[in-house]
C-alpha cells in the first residue's frame, strides 16, 4: 500500500498544496512550526477519520477560510483509490471515495492503513490505561470494520447506562428494569469486542517480543488485562458478572466495569515497565509494539501499511535508529525532521522542504 499524492487546500496553514510521494522513503523536513507534522495528520485523518491530535475538526480549517479540503491518490495490490475529504469551519465534514460517498466512520478506516509513530508514542508504556486501550482499537479498527462498529454501538450504550445510573444515584433508588437491558447488551458486544482484543494481544506480544530481543536483548511481554477476570469471556458471564455488581454501579453513579476499563501490562525483562523501566527501556517497548503492528497489518492486509514517523528519528539513539531504517526500507514512510542528517541512513529519499505552509 502507498499513497501517490496529496492535495491540501485551507488545512491547518496550508493555503494550497501538492505532494507527489515515493513508494519508498520521503523526508518532510523544515524548521519547527513551519507545518511538516500537518502533512502526517493530513493522511492520518483520512486514515482514521480523526486527527490524532485535533480535539475539534473545525481546528483543521485554516484561519479566515471557510472550509478545508484535501484530495489523496492512493493504491493497494488491487486497485487504486481517490479519497475526497472537505472539512467545514463548523466542523462537518464530507467524505468520499472514488466518488462514493461515504456515511460511517467504519467503512472509511478499512480503505488507507497506516501506523502513525511519534516521541508522544513513550505514553503507551507510561501514560494511562485509555491511551492503550485506542493502541488497540485504532490497529484493529482499520483491519475489521465490524469492530469499529461494535466498539461505537458499545460506547452508544455505556452511555446510556453511565446515565441511568447517575438518575438513579441522584434519585436514590436502588434499580430500574433498564439496567438489565442495558447489561444485557453491553455483555454481548463487549464479549466480541474481548475476544478480538485478547486475539491481537497475542499476535502483537509474539512480534513485539522478537523485536525488542533484536534490538536490546532484553525480554518484552505484552499482558492483555480486563476489568473482570472470568474463566469465560462469553455474553452469559459478562452478564450476570455485570448484574452482581449493580448495586454497586447504582452506588458510584457511574459503570464500574466492562471492556472501558481494559488494560494492557507491560514487563521488560519480567519488571513492569511502567514502573520500573528506564526512558530507553520504555521507548524500545514502545517501538517495539509499533512495528509489531505494522507487521500485524501486514499479516491480516497481506501488505504494510504506510508508516508515519513524526520527528521520531531524533528520539532514537544511533542503534535503535539503524534498526528501524532497516525495517522500514522496502516500505512507503512519510518521515518528518528539522533536517536531513538522517537520509545518509537511507536510501531512495526524496525531500519535502516545508518552508511556512509552502511545500518546496
Amino acid at each position: 500500500m502507498y499513497i501517490k499524492k496529496l492535495t491540501l487546500k485551507g488545512f491547518r496553514n496550508y493555503e494550497n498544496a501538492e505532494l507527489e510521494f515515493s513508494p519508498l522513503t520521503n523526508m518532510i523536513y523544515g524548521n519547527n512550526a513551519q507545518g511538516k507534522t500537518n502533512i502526517l495528520e493530513a493522511v492520518y485523518l483520512f486514515a482514521q477519520g480523526r486527527s490524532h491530535r485535533a480535539k475539534t475538526d473545525k481546528e483543521l480549517v485554516r484561519f479566515g477560510d471557510e472550509f478545508a479540503r484535501l484530495s489523496i491518490d492512493f493504491a493497494d495490490a488491487q486497485r487504486s483509490y481517490n479519497g475526497q475529504m472537505q472539512i467545514m469551519k463548523n466542523g462537518r465534514k464530507a467524505v468520499s471515495v472514488n466518488h462514493v460517498h461515504i456515511t460511517k466512520l467504519s467503512r472509511l478506516m478499512n480503505y488507507l492503513n497506516v501506523v502513525m509513530f511519534s516521541p508522544e508514542d513513550l505514553n503507551i508504556v507510561k501514560g494511562s490505561p485509555n491511551v492503550r486501550r485506542r493502541f488497540i482499537d485504532s490497529s484493529l479498527s482499520q483491519l475489521y470494520p465490524s469492530y469499529m462498529s461494535a466498539l461505537m454501538e458499545y460506547n452508544k450504550v455505556l452511555n446510556q447506562k453511565n446515565s441511568l445510573l447517575k438518575m438513579l444515584r441522584s434519585g436514590g433508588r436502588a434499580s430500574d428494569p433498564t439496567l438489565s437491558v442495558w447489561n444485557e447488551q453491553l455483555a454481548e458486544t463487549g464479549a466480541r469486542i474481548m475476544s478480538a482484543r485478547i486475539e491481537f494481544v497475542r499476535c502483537i506480544n509474539e512480534s513485539a517480543r522478537t523485536i525488542q530481543s533484536e534490538i536490546s536483548g532484553e525480554h518484552l511481554k505484552i499482558v492483555y488485562h480486563p476489568s473482570f477476570k472470568l474463566e469465560d469471556i462469553g455474553k452469559n458471564m459478562i452478564y450476570d458478572y455485570l448484574e452482581q455488581r449493580s448495586r454497586r454501579e447504582v452506588e458510584m453513579g457511574s459503570a464500574q466495569y466492562g471492556i472501558q476499563r481494559d488494560d494492557l501490562e507491560i514487563f521488560v525483562n519480567d519488571r513492569e515497565a511502567k514502573l520500573f523501566g528506564s526512558q530507553g527501556q520504555q521507548r524500545t517497548a514502545a517501538l517495539s509494539m509499533k512495528i509489531a503492528q505494522s507487521e500485524y497489518i501486514k499479516e491480516i492486509k497481506g501488505e504494510y501499511p504506510v508508516l508515519l514517523l513524526d520527528d521520531i528519528m531524533s528520539e532514537l539513539d544511533i542503534n535503535r535508529r539503524m534498526y528501524l531504517s532497516e525495517r522500514i526500507r522496502d516500505k512507503q514512510v512519510l518521515i518528518t525532521s528539522t533536517d536531513t542528517d538522517l537520509t545518509d541512513e537511507m536510501t531512495d529519499t526524496k525531500l519535502f522542504h516545508i518552508d511556512n505552509g509552502t511545500v518546496i
